[in-house]
């Protein structure tokens, strides 16, 4: 049975395809145009210009964190400094062992390999990794039953970059094999303005200061998130009133959308009503909360749950999910007593 999409909602990551293209062209290209990360991005611009400067292949570079966050643009803007080719596929594209081989042997020297969701590749695809990462060499076997035979083949040189929004799930073998590691945060609310500002310019948008940071306080510290406001609330700005993005115009956006202030939509509250209203605030176990919304168990806990906790207004227990304080009174509803077994684990 296939695995149910996610319902249309703004922070959606299965986005429909114009709506790719369109965040595509906003992807910065250089490290200069890359707002936010300061560590990690001063990081990689170091071993990037070292890797250069000694006509050497980068190491493999693993990046970990939330979805939205600029792994896969940083992966791009990586290749692109270097100067070679980007190879672009995801741990659940890569099925069989020929699957891995045949990118491997396309790859030019130096050029980029990078795996999205590399936390999910199978066991049989890691294995022709090892060699290729350390050795530049993959196992390929001829023939078929007693007169199968293996041989070494080498590639050439290249960069793996990984990203996972799960590093617990990746093997030691595999994890030990990166040479850098670097793990994106969550975006402040400025970092998130600027970012807003700079899309906003692509896309031809007049918008003012104030509603650079009310779209930006919105956003869950997501770029991805913050783009994708933008372009609904200037879609509400083309029809409703002349194209420019004001302050009180952007308000009126927002609340249409149903984005709040805490830039929680109508499905995060859901979640946060429903573990109140239907389970008492908790606790309830995943898969009973993700039957009684309709979704997912991995959806809910992948792509909802993080943001409601990083929040406060949820969190995991031993016994299940439950509504804290903070969420009951954001849901508009009268938390329990204290003395109440709800809250006898936070």
């Amino acid at each position: 049975m296939m695995a149910k999409k996610p319902q249309d909602r703004i922070g959606d990551p299965n986005e429909r395809a114009d709506d790719r293209d369109l965040e595509l062209s906003l992807r910065p290209r250089r490290f200069d145009d890359f707002v936010g990360q300061r560590v990690a991005k001063e990081q990689l611009e170091i071993f990037v210009e070292a890797a250069k400067k000694r006509g050497d292949t980068l190491d493999h570079v693993l990046l970990a964190g939330p979805p939205g966050l600029g792994k896969t643009t940083l992966a791009g803007i990586i290749a692109q400094e270097l100067g070679v080719g980007m190879h672009t596929t995801s741990g659940p594209a890569l099925e069989r062992k020929v699957d891995v081989a045949g990118l491997l042997t396309n790859l030019q020297e130096g050029d980029v390999l990078f795996v999205d969701e590399i936390h999910r590749l199978n066991a049989a695809v890691e294995e022709v990794l090892y060699p290729a990462m350390e050795d530049y060499e993959i196992d390929i076997m001829i023939g078929e039953g007693p007169a199968a035979r293996s041989i070494r083949m080498q590639v050439q040189p290249f960069t793996l970059i990984g990203a996972t929004t799960r590093t617990g799930l990746l093997t030691t073998p595999l994890r030990d094999r990166f040479g850098v590691w670097q793990r994106l945060e969550y975006y402040e609310v400025e970092e998130l303005a600027a970012i807003v500002k700079r899309s906003a310019g692509i896309l031809d948008v007049r918008i003012d200061r104030d509603s650079t940071l009310e779209i930006a306080g919105r956003s869950r510290g997501t770029p991805r998130v913050a783009n994708r406001l933008l372009r609904r609330v200037r879609d509400y700005a083309q029809v409703r009133h002349e194209g420019v993005i004001e302050h009180d115009i952007c308000l009126a956006a927002l609340v249409l959308f149903q984005v709040d202030g805490e830039g929680l939509d109508k499905l995060d509250r859901d979640i946060l009503k429903t573990i109140a209203e239907k389970f008492d605030g908790g606790p309830v176990g995943l898969d009973t909360l993700a039957v009684a919304l309709g979704e997912e168990a991995d959806t809910v806990m992948d792509v909802y749950e993080p943001y409601l906790i990083m929040q406060g207004f949820l969190k995991r227990t031993p016994r299940g999910r439950v509504l804290t304080r903070s969420g009951f009174i954001h849901c508009g509803l009268t938390p329990p007593a204290r003395g109440d077994t709800l809250f006898d684990d936070l």
